[in-house]
């Protein structure tokens, strides 16, 4: 993220945490591979699940991304009967005019398709993005599922935050973007599970995590093994996400792994 917390010259805020180990940077490719052909071949040999009903959902992509980096996961979704939605604005360059404006008009334009609240998906940055969505329209949204998002303040230098940096320079940022993150850092009024890896090589896990709550909605952690730009196609991050979606926020059942498994119950 934009490192907000260098520019409070003087001024008392949370500590940073550090950025993750350089080594786990350099295995994110490979790891990836791993993780979207594990993923492609266990939707080839298993069977298909109607818990969606059609309900609709918003992917969000994390920074520098943009709809094609989240086809695994918006594809998996869909298998499962999910309505699926990409955020069509090209590559997410972060709190610029365009983006902020375009995000929240493509939110409410999916939402204007259904009788019925739209739940939200972001991956690392379009977390942020999908807890300032939460806040603006609550009575839209019906839930919000974050992978590998870092939130929180002593969180926001990664190893992505000079890319941050650099698009500010190079897109600008909006009047709002202080605003908006400030927003974004609040309790989140509609249920919120936050997914996350301590083996994550760009953003630091700790920042990543929510307080686990129940008022004003439930909001939950999820520690899976994933890298981070592996997070949208990790057959344990998508087996979670399609849990999740599932759940009714009136009689939200909190995540167990044994609920992933047929027959078992959690």
């Amino acid at each position: 993220m934009y490192d907000f917390e260098a520019e409070r010259e003087g001024q008392a805020g949370p500590s940073p945490v550090g950025a993750p180990a350089r080594a786990l940077l350099y295995l994110e490719l490979p790891r990836w591979i791993g993780e979207y052909a594990a993923s492609r071949t266990l939707d080839l040999v298993t069977p298909a699940r109607d818990v969606g009903g059609g309900r609709p959902v918003l992917v969000l992509p994390g920074f520098s991304a943009n709809d094609a980096m989240t086809g695994r996961l918006r594809g998996h979704l869909r298998r499962h009967g999910f309505r699926v939605h990409g955020w069509k604005l090209g590559r997410n360059h972060g709190l610029t005019d365009r983006l902020v404006d375009g995000v929240e008009d493509r939110f409410t334009a999916v939402a204007a398709q259904y009788d019925e609240p739209v739940s939200i998906v972001g991956w690392s940055f379009g977390g942020l993005l999908a807890r300032w969505l939460a806040h603006e329209h609550a009575d839209g949204v019906r839930q919000i599922v974050c992978l590998g998002s870092p939130w929180r303040a002593e969180g926001e230098r990664t190893r992505a935050t000079a890319m941050f940096e650099r698009s500010r320079e190079r897109h600008g940022i909006s009047e709002r973007a202080r605003e908006i993150v400030e927003t974004a850092r609040g309790p989140v009024p509609v249920p919120t599970t936050a997914i996350w890896s301590r083996t994550d090589g760009i953003v630091p896990w700790k920042g990543c995590r929510v307080d686990d709550a129940t008022d004003p909605a439930p909001a939950e952690n999820v520690e899976v093994l994933s890298s981070h730009v592996g997070m949208v196609a990790n057959p344990l991050v998508l087996a979670t996400v399609v849990d999740r979606l599932a759940q009714d926020p009136a009689h939200w059942r909190p995540f167990s792994w044994k609920g992933l498994i047929p027959g078992v119950a959690s």
